[in-house]
């Protein structure tokens, strides 16, 4: 597996490829709170970044995607030295370590960039795997907003906010 940087420039080559990924995990209903109705256009906006954010995929030996992920700051102005980042991975790939190597290569990047910690506003509690990889990478759950985020098979269940502390760069 390969991961790299995806530019805007790269997004007519790659948005063809994370079009379907896109939409099947938000059609899943167990991840995302996103639209089901985004255009192209818009899906392409939402998820490739500006800096000072990035986004990343992760290929095949093939060049096939695998994944992808996108981070940046948390919030504009003085939230800004919080990073945050969303990740999804293509059906085919999960069970293969392609999300935990889009996460350790976030938690690399942040930490390289300065910020002071990373924090996820919205994991949804019922997504066991992602709960269980970012408690692994040591992310605590500060909290949980009840009933947040409408499951397409559990109805109303909470939203995880999850952080991790970085060390100054």
């Amino acid at each position: 597996m390969q991961l790299r940087d995806a530019s805007q420039e790269d997004l007519p080559g790659l948005l063809p490829a994370f079009l379907p990924v896109f939409r099947a995990v938000v059609a899943d209903g167990e991840t995302y709170a996103y639209p089901e109705t985004l255009s192209d256009s818009e899906i392409g906006a939402l998820w490739f970044e500006r800096p000072p954010g990035r986004t990343v995929v992760a290929l095949d030996d093939t060049g096939a995607l695998l994944g992808s992920a996108k981070m940046g700051p948390n919030r504009p102005g003085r939230g800004a030295h919080i990073a945050t980042a969303s990740f999804m991975v293509a059906e085919r790939a999960r069970g293969q370590g392609v999300g935990r190597a889009l996460a350790e290569d976030m938690v690399r990047w942040a930490a390289t960039q300065g910020y002071a910690g990373i924090q996820f506003n919205a994991v949804v509690q019922t997504n066991r795997a992602a709960v269980l990889l970012w408690q692994a990478l040591g992310f605590e759950i500060l909290g949980t907003v009840p009933g947040a985020f409408e499951s397409s098979r559990h109805g109303r269940v909470g939203l995880h906010v999850m952080f991790l502390p970085l060390a100054p760069a």
